[in-house]
């Protein structure tokens, strides 16, 4: 039954995003995921086979009498070594490569290809807010909603923050998630390295917009990606006052802005991290009930 259950369990992996992987680091993710659980499969192996072993050789059968036991049996020094060595073992195989990794990770992909391996990585702002997505292109001076659009065999640089409740950045096929705080700004180094589209998501529950809070991800090449900007830099500017309006909790369609919010505030800051807050406050102490087909929501409303 074992060996089925484990054609069973593996023949359905491919259909996991996490285990088809579209960049560097979601490669290494998986590589580091696809080790612990062969290793724990082959430690679950050999438990059971000693279980196995041990059940059948000191079973109570007829004829075996007190032979085998002693009373006075007091501790064995070599079985304790063991059982204290291995433990150590199994977790220092395990913590070693995950160290690693997590270390790896903190800095942008390494690409084998020299024409790649140069590229400095794209910086984009990711900040949430209470259900939304902003993407803001400091270099490129464009911010979108709820989408985005990166270049392949480019490392891009997220420095994720939150305007209001804590919220997680995961771009499943490209790797990990990554906390998003009001008032503090962590980085997230992602890379594509194939053309496609690719779902997006806040993973930390936020409420009762959480499941809507969602984004696509367009991976394209360095022309396509150029010709976007382009188009993108002449869509109309972003006011601070449409900005203080979509941070009002509730649900909104895609935009995109030929500037960014950043040149009044930046949530990943001590000074920007009550912005939301002072604005809205008293819209956070109510119930919104979000339906299905909603796109904004006027927070103020009553039913």
């Amino acid at each position: 039954m074992l060996p089925l259950s484990l054609v069973l369990l593996l023949s359905g992996c491919s259909q996991l995003t996490v285990l088809d992987p579209k960049g560097p680091v979601a490669e290494s993710q998986k590589d580091l995921i696809m080790y612990s659980i062969w290793f724990m499969l082959v430690i679950v192996v050999v438990v059971f086979a000693l279980f196995t072993y041990m059940v059948i050789k000191y079973r109570d059968r007829p004829g075996r009498g007190d032979k085998d036991y002693n009373p006075h049996l007091h501790g064995n020094t070599m079985i304790e070594v063991i059982w204290t060595v291995i433990p150590i073992l199994i977790v220092t195989a395990l913590s070693v490569p995950t160290v690693q990794t997590l270390f790896d990770l903190e800095k942008p992909p390494e690409s084998t290809a020299s024409a790649t391996a140069a590229k400095e990585p794209l910086v984009i702002h990711a900040t949430s807010a209470d259900w939304k997505w902003f993407f803001s292109y400091p270099e490129q001076n464009i911010e979108t909603v709820n989408y985005l659009h990166i270049p392949t065999d480019r490392p891009i640089e997220f420095k994720i923050a939150s305007a209001d409740s804590m919220s997680s950045l995961w771009i499943p096929a490209l790797g990990g998630q990554k906390y998003g705080m009001a008032g503090m700004q962590n980085t997230l180094y992602l890379q594509a390295d194939e053309q496609g589209v690719y779902d997006g998501r806040n993973a930390n529950f936020t409420g009762e917009g959480f499941a809507a809070q969602t984004f696509e991800v367009y991976a394209e090449s360095s022309e396509e990606f150029s010709n976007w900007v382009e188009q993108a830099q002449n869509s109309p500017e972003l006011t601070q006052d449409q900005y203080n309006k979509l941070l009002k909790p509730g649900l909104t369609d895609r935009k995109t802005f030929s500037s960014t919010h950043l040149q009044w505030v930046n949530h990943g800051t001590m000074a920007g991290m009550d912005y939301a807050i002072e604005l809205h406050g008293e819209a956070y102490e109510k119930e919104l009930h979000l339906k299905s087909g909603d796109i904004e929501i006027d927070a103020t409303d009553e039913e």
